[in-house]
């Protein structure tokens, strides 16, 4: 009789080497491998979102300071938006009185944003001045529409001079200068308003900007008037004098000044092309009484011709 006992040992070894906990390696149920964390998949997402925080927080309140400032842009309906900014001061000022490079102004604000100033104006067209101008030069920009940013140079350096070089820099209408004891950090002027700050990030700043400059709803006398200046030496410009005017001064009423009747019409005297009114000190321009000797004068201007007498009516006696 065949050996039952010894064949059934021999199927049950054989089974035994076909499972599959056997050609895994025997020992019974191997537990699974553990998961491998994608690290450099993690540590890429942390850098991304980490500069996404960053360009956050960096443009977040550019956006914001612009968005704020076009709130502040003048319309026919809003045509002064600077009178809602806190801390705007405002003053009647009369234009187009001239004094001559060598006369001084008792300015009633400090700096002035308003009053006579000198025949020749600042150039406006986005000039940042290294050194302190003279007021005088400075006040007849504000009269051609142009913001002056001035500011304290003890109180404003580096990255916050910076900030404020860029709204300056290449702008039509800006100019920007150091004021030698100025009592605040920036304050800045328009024709007949003026906004001193502690701190030259505020967003007032741009607001002032957006609601003055060029504000053509009769914000400032000269409307049309260039910034562009070529008699203005923008390397060595006249310098600031922070000596008191003393008792020669012109009063801020110009007591003993004509108004420039060029600047009255809006800037449309004549002049160079571009420069509205003339440039002071050249030949046959407003600013040199009776032109130079040689120079032509420029010509009267026509008399408007005797009016015609009304023809009779039918029935009268004439």
């Amino acid at each position: 009789m065949p050996n039952t006992s010894a064949k059934s040992a021999k199927a049950i070894r054989a089974a035994a080497k076909s499972s599959p906990a056997r050609k895994a390696g025997g020992g019974g149920a191997k537990l699974p491998n553990k998961r491998q964390i994608p690290w450099p998949t993690i540590g890429a997402a942390v850098v991304i979102i980490a500069l996404i925080a960053a360009l956050a927080v960096y443009l977040v309140p550019m956006y914001q300071k612009k968005a704020d400032a076009e709130k502040f842009t003048p319309t026919a309906q809003k045509k002064d938006p600077s009178l809602q900014i806190p801390g705007v001061v405002t003053k009647e000022y009369k234009g187009a009185l001239h004094v001559s490079a060598t006369q001084r102004v008792a300015y009633d604000q400090s700096p002035p944003f308003g009053g006579p100033h000198d025949a020749s104006w600042a150039d406006c067209t986005g000039k940042v001045y290294g050194k302190a101008i003279r007021t005088e030069n400075a006040v007849h920009a504000l009269e051609h529409g142009a913001v002056w940013i001035a500011y304290n140079p003890d109180k404003v350096a580096g990255g916050a001079l910076d900030e404020l070089k860029q709204q300056v820099q290449g702008k039509p209408y800006m100019l920007m200068s150091p004021y030698p004891g100025l009592d605040s950090a920036v304050s800045l002027q328009s024709w007949g308003h003026q906004l001193k700050l502690s701190d030259p990030d505020d967003k007032r700043v741009g607001e002032f900007i957006s609601a003055l400059r060029l504000n053509q709803y009769g914000v400032y006398p000269e409307v049309g008037a260039d910034c562009a200046n070529p008699t203005f030496n923008v390397d060595s410009p006249p310098p600031f004098d922070p000596t008191p005017p003393g008792p020669t001064a012109i009063p801020m009423d110009g007591k003993g000044l004509s108004q420039d009747q060029t600047e009255l019409s809006g800037g449309a005297g004549g002049g160079i092309p571009g420069l509205p009114g003339g440039i002071p000190g050249l030949p046959g321009m407003p600013g040199v009484p009776g032109g130079v000797p040689g120079q032509p004068a420029a010509p009267a201007p026509a008399q408007p011709a005797p009016a015609q007498p009304a023809p009779a009516q039918p029935g009268s006696n004439q």
